[in-house]
Order: C-alpha cells, then sequence, then structure tokens
C-alpha cells in the first residue's frame, strides 16, 4: 500500500509540474474567463453608433409606419428617408453613407414590398429584423384596408397568456428545467473531454514507459498491479486539481464580473449558467459520476496501453474505447431534449454509458434515490470487475513486445500473468 501512495504521488508531482500542465490549466483558465466575461469584452469593442439605412419610398406611402416597426424593434438601425435617383443613393451606399438602401413599392393591392441592397449580407441579424419589420407594416397595412380597428389590432397581435404547470409531484418548473439543462449540458462537455484526455494520458504514459525500457526497472521495485492503480489514481487527482482551479476561477469570474457599459443583444455564457443557483446535490453528483466513469475507462486504457510496444500503436489500440465514449456523450446530447425517454432510462443502467447518462437523469430530473443508487453501484461492480482483469493483462502486458496484434497481446498478457 505504501508504494502505492508512492506511484499515485510521484505521478500527481510530476505531471502537475510539467509544462504541458501548466499551460493548458492557465489557456483553459484564460478561456473561462473570457466566457464568463464575454458580453463586457463584445460591448468595449462594440461602440459603434446605429446603422442608418436610407429608404426610398415611390409611393410615399410607407416610410412612416416601417420607421415605428423598427424603432419598437431595435435601436441599432435608423432609417432615413432620401429623394432623389435610385442611382444616386446606391452610390452614397458604396460611398459609405449609409448601411444599405431599401428601396419600398406598392403592388397592386396597395401593399408594401422591398428591396433592400447592401455592400455585402455578411452580417445578416439587422437585415432579418428588417424584414420582420417590413413583413409588419404589410400586415398592419392589409388590415387597415379591411376596415379593422388599430386598437383591436393591438389586441390581435398581443402576446397570448401561456403558462405551464407540471402535475407531477417535485417536477421541476420549465425555468429549473432549462437551467439544470445548461448546468448539465456544460458538466457533461467537462466529463466527455476529462475521460478521454486524462484516460489516454494514461495509456500513453504506460506505452511511453514500455518503449523506453523504463518499465523493467520500475516493475523491479514495484508491482505492476500497484504502478496501474497509482498512475490511474494520481491522474484522477490531477484531474480534479484542474477542475477544481476552472471551478474557482469560474465561480470568481461570474461572480465579480463587471456589467457592460453597452449591452449587446448576444447573450452570455452567463445568461445561461447562474451559479449562485447550482444545486449542491449536482456537483456532488458531477463528482462522483466523473470519477467513477474516470476509473471505469482508465482502467481499461491502462490495460490497453500495457499490450502495446511503441506510443504510436497506442492510439489504435484505444480507439475503440474512445469510440464507446463518444457513443455515451451523443446519447447524453440527445436526452437532454427528452430526459424522460425511454432509451434514455434504459442507457443509463449500462456501464460505458452511466457515467454521463445518469447523470444527466438525476441533473434534470427528480428521480428516486434508489435508480441513482442501483446505477453507482452497476458501475462500482462493473469497474471491480474490469480491475481484476485489467490487473491480470497489466501484470503480464508491461513484460511483453513484440509486433502481435492486440487480441493475440491480451491471451498472451493473460498467460504471463498466470507465470
Amino acid at each position: 500500500m505504501y508504494k502505492l501512495w508512492i506511484v499515485l504521488a510521484h505521478t500527481y508531482k510530476s505531471k502537475v509540474r510539467s509544462k504541458a500542465f501548466i499551460i493548458t490549466t492557465i489557456a483553459t483558465l484564460l478561456l473561462v474567463v473570457g466566457l464568463t466575461n464575454m458580453q463586457t469584452i463584445i460591448s468595449t469593442f462594440d461602440k459603434d453608433e446605429a446603422r442608418q439605412v436610407a429608404v426610398l419610398d415611390s409611393s410615399d406611402r410607407f416610410y412612416e409606419q416601417l420607421k415605428s416597426q423598427v424603432v419598437a424593434a431595435s435601436d441599432d438601425v435608423e432609417l432615413v428617408k432620401v429623394n432623389g435617383s435610385e442611382s444616386d443613393a446606391e452610390k452614397s451606399v458604396r460611398e459609405g453613407d449609409y448601411e444599405g438602401l431599401l428601396i419600398l413599392n406598392e403592388t397592386k393591392e396597395g401593399l408594401p414590398e422591398g428591396v433592400l441592397k447592401v455592400e455585402s449580407n455578411t452580417e445578416s441579424g439587422w437585415i432579418r429584423m428588417m424584414e420582420r419589420s417590413l413583413q409588419q407594416t404589410k400586415v398592419m397595412i392589409a388590415t387597415q384596408n379591411l376596415g379593422v380597428n388599430p386598437a383591436e389590432l393591438s389586441d390581435l397581435y398581443a402576446p397570448v397568456s401561456f403558462e405551464m404547470q407540471a402535475l407531477k409531484e417535485n417536477a421541476k418548473t420549465a425555468e429549473e428545467l432549462d437551467q439544470a439543462r445548461s448546468i448539465v449540458y456544460v458538466l457533461l462537455f467537462i466529463i466527455y473531454f476529462a475521460v478521454i484526455f486524462y484516460g489516454s494520458m494514461i495509456a500513453t504514459e504506460v506505452a511511453t514507459e514500455k518503449s523506453s525500457r523504463v518499465m523493467e526497472i520500475l516493475i523491479s521495485s514495484v508491482s505492476p498491479v500497484k504502478q496501474m492503480f497509482g498512475k490511474i489514481f494520481g491522474i484522477a487527482l490531477l484531474g480534479l486539481t484542474q477542475f477544481a482551479l476552472i471551478f474557482i476561477v469560474g465561480f470568481i469570474s461570474m461572480k465579480f464580473a463587471p456589467e457592460p457599459e453597452n449591452p449587446t443583444s448576444m447573450e452570455s455564457f452567463t445568461d445561461f449558467i447562474t451559479i449562485d443557483q447550482l444545486p449542491v446535490s449536482t456537483m456532488v453528483y458531477a463528482v462522483i459520476f466523473f470519477l467513477l466513469g474516470f476509473l471505469l475507462y482508465a482502467t481499461l486504457l491502462a490495460m490497453l496501453g500495457s499490450l502495446v510496444n511503441k506510443v504510436e500503436e497506442a492510439n489504435q489500440v484505444i480507439t475503440p474505447v474512445i469510440l464507446i465514449i463518444v457513443v455515451a456523450f451523443m446519447i447524453a446530447m440527445s436526452g437532454l431534449a427528452n430526459p424522460e425517454a425511454s432509451f434514455v432510462t434504459i442507457t443509463s443502467y449500462i456501464p460505458f454509458f452511466t457515467p454521463m447518462i445518469m447523470f444527466l437523469r438525476v441533473g434534470m430530473l427528480n428521480i428516486p434515490i434508489w435508480e441513482t443508487l442501483i446505477g453507482i453501484v452497476v458501475l462500482i461492480a462493473t469497474i471491480g470487475i474490469f480491475a481484476v482483469i485489467a490487473a491480470k493483462v497489466y501484470r503480464g502486458g508491461v513484460l511483453m513486445y513484440g509486433n502481435a496484434t492486440s487480441l493475440k497481446n491480451l491471451k498472451k498478457a493473460l498467460m504471463f500473468s498466470k507465470n
């Protein structure tokens, strides 16, 4: 047990002091600070005045109504009525006097139709707003032509009162469900990338030590099984360290993020996640399923890493395991829209999918505690079974060299471990 702790501490210290870990951690923290202050950053650079759009109304009937619609819709666009020829107005647009030129014509039915001319159509947001405003203008004029009173028209287009109430006991409200969905979405990404990144790190490290013959020196002082679990626990601790730093920096950055001087219509990262409302139980389950998922996949990847002779072969051998993680992630993403679906419930009890999908259900639904415990127990039992198999394979695999395929190496490793 003492030697297991030595391997764990050595793995953790060597990794946490490495340049790769320091650089990736700093880069990730900067990214987190940038995301949590995205709205402030955008408003700092986005200090442009409202776009001026020239309007050439040949009928002289629609400009005022369209202008009132645009004013009600957005402060980013200002309409300017121009006279003269169309070619002169286009020249003004090309010279940068206006963002675009809207030509209003009257149809045979007395309704407006428009042609918007711009230098380029790369910015589509305000153009869609112009289209909606013209559509609303057309509707208003059409209804007025039918003799509908403007006040009655306002009542007609007033938003309908609609409220959704769940009859199921302890069911989350729509707002709580949206908040839970955002939190679970982010945490699923973290679990997904953590399992792939740190799991691959274990397989690559085992393959590197084996190819450099360092492994032969190591197993003379520490048994292969203690080495394997020492590496797994050491790198798991490394991952928790990195995520703790990300969480602390993200929390401080979101908590003390300054209010933007010029709020934009773009929603920021903090609009999706209110960290103050982050349920403690969700974070606890995130840590539990992260550790269990990591231990499951890390055990498999360490076992497979011991079978190869070169680092270049490691990625090829671990690809099937990575694909299983990808499938679990895709199912979880699909389940975000309908967490009560049958396929989500069933797959949450399949050990390879449990870390992500059971966490999805726990985070978004109020499921009975016994269902969660069953998933955790099944996952722990699976980890135990694979740990026994992986220990035997690892014990023989680190001593094998040759060009055999992975399946043949697996059989040889099991035979070596019996000797």
